[in-house]
């Protein structure tokens, strides 16, 4: 990773600032995207020439813009790390639409626009396309319909462009965490489109941020196609492949025992 540009969207919390740190330690230069400001005297002074750019990825001006900044100042572009993303919390039968508008705006539409105008610069350096995907991309989660669609869709979108530049010396990583200490439950979207505020979990007992970060930037470095974290994640996808009526009846259990659960 030394010396290669790391672009990280969703820099500013969790995954994407575990990341943006993780990559620093091994020399890359930086360029951090977040719709808030980044300050991190830890980052400042492991990544002193990071580049930091307001970014909504809602926008495909702002991608455009994150992208061409990214030129201006490195001439290159190495790794795209598609991580920013946001997460809902309602039966489907409740939820106003605008919730899943905004859900699959962040995290499928941003990751196309990221990617579309980054994409010519991967290829010239034959460098990596990364999709921070989820478990529940492989196994829809009851409550989530919103936050699973953009995960599927996430995941078929990387699958085409691996395969259609299978050729061309790009390597594409799906990431799959499962659940993740972070601030995304916290602000996840209600049946309303106001911020939930409280995360259902115990956060303590999740996988950290950290561990997540070196996890990925290890299967970078390695051009891994697709990594699976968490026992209980890969567990998950695991016996989906055979049993997935039984998986439906766990998933659903597993979900119902959540405090404040929308479904019983």
């Amino acid at each position: 990773m030394k010396n290669k540009v790391v672009i990280i969207t969703g820099a500013s919390s969790g995954i994407g600032k575990a990341l943006a740190l993780e990559c620093a330690r091994h020399g890359a230069k930086l360029a951090l995207a977040s719709r808030s400001v980044i300050a991190d005297p830890l980052l400042a002074s492991l990544a002193p020439d990071a580049l930091f750019c307001q970014t909504d990825v809602t926008r495909e001006v702002d991608c455009k813009e994150l992208i061409k900044k990214t030129i201006d100042r490195f001439g290159k572009i190495d790794v795209l790390v598609n991580n920013a993303g946001i997460s809902m919390r309602a039966l489907f039968d409740e939820l106003d639409l605008e919730v899943i508008r905004k859900v699959m705006d962040t995290n499928f539409w941003g990751t196309v626009y990221c990617t579309k105008f980054a994409l010519p610069y991967l290829l010239e350096s034959q460098g990596s396309l990364v999709g921070i995907s989820s478990v529940a991309g492989y196994k829809g989660l009851p409550g989530r319909t919103g936050y699973s669609a953009s995960k599927f869709a996430i995941q078929g979108f990387l699958d085409v462009l691996r395969i259609e530049n299978m050729k061309k010396g790009l390597h594409v990583l799906i990431a799959c965490p499962g659940f993740t200490t972070s601030n995304i439950r916290n602000v996840a979207l209600s049946k309303n489109g106001s911020s939930q505020g409280e995360t259902p979990l115990d956060e303590s007992k999740l996988m950290p941020a950290e561990k997540v970060a070196v996890s990925i930037v290890k299967a970078i470095t390695k051009r891994k196609e697709r990594i699976i974290l968490t026992t209980q994640g890969r567990m998950t996808v695991l016996l989906n492949k055979f049993f997935p009526r039984f998986m439906d009846k766990m998933v659903y259990n597993h979900m119902a025992k959540e405090p404040d659960s929308p479904f019983k």
